[in-house]
């Protein structure tokens, strides 16, 4: 009979290592890997469409140390700085199916995430001539460079606040935008875009700058408002504004005293609803956008992963068993993926949860009467019974 301990043992065979750590690697070698393959191999023909893989990147915290590598502090996108987490890095392609996990010390920078994960997918995987699409955390001079020494597209979010090409040049360039219109569940939405190429040649800098005026509007209601409660709170003292993060951005010191920084509050104006794309695909500026929106199905597994398979929280002491665990929702996305194209070809669209809630009720007893073994379970309900 399996008991919990072999459930235990098999998910830290899942994260054992069978190869040393290669140089320049994330992490070394384990069962997982292998397994991501196979998957990949077995959905894997000649139309295969590799032309697009997303990456993106979240920590996830542990109760205790964590692992022997595994377990650092670092910058807590659980709003968790107190435990140790590690980082999670998650590629899928352009149909939103999974490909791989990789997982490293949560020390680790984003930006020193992306090249070695190119380097893995193109020896694990063989894709070689994909566009790479991440968001503006992984950005970087060296990781452009090492990108187009590779011969890679990429399609990468920018800072645009502190990118002094884009401050001073992108921003400041006087083209007329283009009005685009995408089309969403939840309405459309109006958005301006343009192209402004920095340099000159086969060295020029291609950016995609989009404006969106809902998200204008939303910027400077929402600075509107730190503003009032800053002025409120400077009328009763400015001595405890200094560590409130929104109010400090816009104070400056006048002598002994604060006040608002009309001059900053001028520059925040410039990047309301902005946003900055840099790419060197050969596709327009509206394809840009739509594929780098296309990034939140990343943020969306995320999500997924934490709250419906209950990736959190992670208890493990060793870095075999973190791995295991993580590659367990790892499987479990792949498998929540390939049911909703199942369903969907049937014309079902089901909600996760509540799928998980139905299952979760079940009941199977095993009755045995006179010489005879019957297995029965309760009546499916809700979605399942769908």
């Amino acid at each position: 009979d399996l008991a919990l301990h072999h459930f235990y043992r098999a998910m830290s065979w899942l994260g054992e290592e069978i190869e040393e750590k290669a140089e320049g690697a994330l992490a070394p070698r384990c069962v997982k890997d292998v397994i991501e393959e196979k998957l990949f191999d077995r959905r894997r023909d000649l139309f295969t469409d590799l032309s697009l893989v997303f990456m993106d990147t979240t920590s996830l915290s542990f109760y205790g140390a964590g692992g022997d590598t595994l377990g650092r502090r670092g910058h807590s996108k659980d709003h968790r700085p107190e435990l140790a987490q590690m980082i999670l890095a998650v590629v899928i392609d352009a149909e939103g199916r999974p490909i791989c996990t990789e997982m490293v010390p949560g020390n680790t920078a984003d930006v020193k995430v992306l090249m070695p994960i190119v380097t893995r997918l193109r020896t694990r995987f063989g894709i070689t001539r994909s566009c790479v699409v991440a968001d503006r955390g992984m950005i970087s001079a060296g990781t452009i460079a090492a990108l187009e020494e590779l011969g890679m597209e990429y399609i990468l979010g920018a800072r645009e606040r502190t990118s002094n090409v884009i401050r001073d040049v992108v921003l400041a360039d006087t083209a007329p935008m283009v009005p685009l219109v995408l089309e969403r569940q939840a309405g459309d939405t109006q958005l301006w875009v343009k192209e402004v190429r920095v340099g000159k040649g086969a060295d020029a800098q291609r950016y995609v700058v989009t404006l969106n005026e809902a998200e204008a509007r939303k910027d400077k209601a929402d600075r509107q408002a730190i503003i009032d409660g800053l002025q409120t709170q400077l009328k009763k003292g400015d001595k405890a504004l200094v560590g409130n993060s929104a109010y400090r951005r816009y104070l400056k010191a006048s002598g002994k005293t604060f006040e608002i920084d009309m001059g900053k509050l001028a520059d925040e104006a410039r990047y309301d609803g902005i946003s900055v794309l840099r790419t060197n695909a050969r596709i327009t500026p509206l394809q840009a956008v739509i594929r780098y929106r296309d990034l939140l199905q990343v943020e969306a597994l995320f999500r997924v992963a934490k709250a419906s398979f209950d990736t959190r929280p992670i208890f493990h002491q060793s870095d075999a068993a973190i791995r295991g665990h993580v590659f367990v929702s790892f499987l479990a996305l792949t498998l929540a993926k390939e049911l909703t194209r199942l369903c969907q070809e049937k014309g079902l669209q089901p909600e996760w949860q509540p799928l998980l809630n139905d299952l979760d009720r079940l009941q199977e007893a095993t009755i045995e009467k006179d010489g005879k073994v019957i297995t029965t379970r309760t009546h499916v309900s809700g979605q399942v019974g769908n």
